[in-house]
């Protein structure tokens, strides 16, 4: 049975700092992405974020709030207070008070003060872990601007809509967040033109936000046009264009273009030589080392690797992440040629890291580095071991708002797992947590969700639960069906299991046209004396051997042949040989 990948998330950044630009009333040259603000927000942990929710509240009548000088002082108290590292929920208190002061006032010329004060509002709310309720108050500083007074109100759209697709990210919905970034990038185009090196940076955050929704086309068309700004301006061999020819890498890589990824990281990795930027050298060599392995040339992969562990181990403690990072790309390196004693010795330098790891690291992280290992037990059959460490990443993610979506690709790496060892209930219990965080973050259109689906009712038929499984599978047919089309092997799987499980409820004339289809599509593609198709044909010929039917050899439209209202009939569940079985 093929693995399951978790779903990934947002990358993690270090711990806020919020921040509010000051507006210049007319002037475009702020009109960029606020960086304290676009980062995304870590969440407190359970603990902390409980503590916290019982704020100190301010004493402030609300008749007090009719004084037009009560706006600024409230936030400038909040500056102080966030700035002073003292109750956070003071801050909040004082931001509150101040947007509903500036709100009072709001027509009568402090738009922007208002604006400012709903920033650092959500800013704190996210600080708290409080995503939900950072929401609404972000929508309503982009609905109260009206871009057409000035630059001013623009650049105040504008970080508004690029702080609330930071906010979307963090919350795991990465299609309303590539949104909101792509109505921030409109704004800014229209102010400084589309090729200000300020527009490259937004474009460059935007085809971030598009790697992380797997949107690889988008992705790619940014980074031209990203590389084609610094060659315009002059930038050729700066830094920021070598970390664009990063960004560029990974997109080629994630489309299988390897070649084109390995040159852009020998550019990037020339000008960061040329530059004297040694960490960042050693990160482009694990890239490059990345490249290798999936062109298979190990050697060179094992070079580049060690070259990487030897600058990190030097300059980073050899308790950094970074190390154990290395030490599990090389033991995934072992193990596929083979040498698996070595590629279990590296997993196991891994875990020392993990478990030990420098101070100040973040649990997202160590909880990254144990699911990866925990593939490559899997891989070795130690499947046991690999439990553990997925429950292990779970542990340290529970109740972590925003990696939902990375949560969700841990239970379905751990149904897949609990399958394989027989522990048909537990798969199932744990598929379908994955789902329903899936649904919650709005990712029930990928084909991500549409695979677990599929695993889900294969774990379903194990428990002789006929009728949920029929019911899986149909919903996974439609979702593989507009992401990948009708005729990919994922949605051919799903297929064949749909026949299988119509069969087994009395369905036979529904089992045997969707045979039919897949036999159809399957000789097309491999041909007809092609042993991967011998499974259906046997399938097939029993069932029309039972109908007194002959094959039909002419196709029909897929509109009538999967047509989800098709009748049911409703007959005991029979048994059939063993040899009817399920495509994982």
């Amino acid at each position: 049975m093929p693995s399951l990948i978790s779903v990934k998330t947002p990358p993690n950044t270090t711990p806020l700092n919020i921040l509010i630009p000051a507006i210049q009333n007319g002037s475009t040259n702020n009109l960029r992405s606020p960086s304290p603000l676009r980062k995304r927000f870590p969440s407190p942990s359970p603990s902390n974020s409980r503590a916290k929710r019982t704020s100190e509240k301010v004493t402030i009548d609300e008749s007090s709030l009719d004084n037009p000088d009560l706006g600024p002082f409230l936030l400038k108290l909040a500056r102080e207070t966030i700035s002073s590292g003292d109750n956070p929920n003071k801050a909040l208190d004082y931001a509150i008070r101040a947007s509903k002061s500036f709100e009072r006032f709001s027509g009568s010329g402090q738009e922007l003060e208002l604006v400012m004060s709903l920033h650092m509002l959500a800013a704190i709310y996210c600080s708290l872990g409080r995503f939900e309720e950072a929401v609404p108050v972000l929508e309503r500083s982009i609905e109260v601007v009206d871009i057409g007074k000035g630059s001013d109100r623009a650049l105040a759209k504008f970080s508004g809509y690029m702080q609330l697709g930071d906010t979307c990210s963090s919350m795991g919905l990465l299609d309303r967040s590539v949104w909101c970034y792509e109505s921030g990038l409109e704004i800014q185009i229209e102010a400084l033109g589309d090729s200000d090196p300020r527009v490259a940076e937004t474009c460059r955050y935007l085809a971030e936000a598009h790697i992380q929704a797997m949107q690889f086309d988008e992705a790619e068309n940014l980074c031209k046009k990203i590389l084609e700004i610094h060659r315009e301006h002059g930038h050729s061999a700066s830094l920021e264009e070598a970390a664009d020819r990063r960004l560029m890498a990974l997109v080629y890589e994630a489309k299988g273009d390897y070649e084109s990824a390995l040159e852009h990281l020998v550019l990037a990795s020339m000008v960061m030589i040329a530059n004297g930027q040694e960490n960042e050298v050693a990160s482009i060599d694990v890239s490059i080392g990345n490249i290798y392995m999936s062109l298979c040339r190990f050697d060179e992969a094992i070079f580049s690797y060690q070259k990487g562990l030897t600058v990190f181990k030097a300059t980073r403690g050899e308790d950094h992440l970074s190390v154990a990072s290395i030490f599990i790309r090389l033991a995934d390196l072992y193990y596929r040629i083979g040498k698996l004693r070595e590629s279990k010795s590296y997993c196991e330098n891994a875990l020392r890291v993990c478990a030990k790891p420098a101070p100040a690291t973040a649990p997202e992280e160590i909880a990254n580095g144990l699911t990866e290992i925990s593939a490559i037990y899997e891989a070795l059959n130690e499947h046991e071991e690999a439990l553990k460490l997925l429950q292990k990443a779970m542990k340290l993610l529970e109740d972590t708002p925003g990696y939902h979506s990375t949560i969700a690709g841990i239970e379905a790496q751990m149904g897949v797992m609990l399958y394989v060892v027989g522990r048909y209930g537990e798969a199932r219990s744990s598929f379908e947590s994955a789902v329903v965080k899936l649904r919650a973050s709005g990712e029930s259109k990928s084909a991500f969700f549409g695979i677990v689906l599929n695993q889900m009712g294969l774990a379903c038929l194990q428990l002789y639960r006929i009728n949920e499984a029929t019911e899986l599978f149909e919903e996974a047919r439609g979702v593989l069906e507009q992401e990948c089309g009708s005729c990919h092997l994922d949605t051919l799987g799903v297929y064949s299991n749909l026949a299988a499980t119509y069969d087994a409820l009395g369905r036979v004339e529904d089992a045997i046209e969707i045979l039919e289809y897949i036999l159809k599509v399957r000789e097309e593609k491999l041909g007809t004396a092609n042993p991967d198709i011998d499974d259906e044909k046997e399938r097939l010929a029993e069932l029309l051997k039972e109908t007194g039917r002959a094959r039909n050899r002419k196709g029909k439209s897929l509109e009538n042949l999967l047509d989800s209202n098709a009748y049911r009939v409703k007959k005991e569940v029979t048994k059939r040989r063993s040899g009817f079985g399920f495509r994982t």
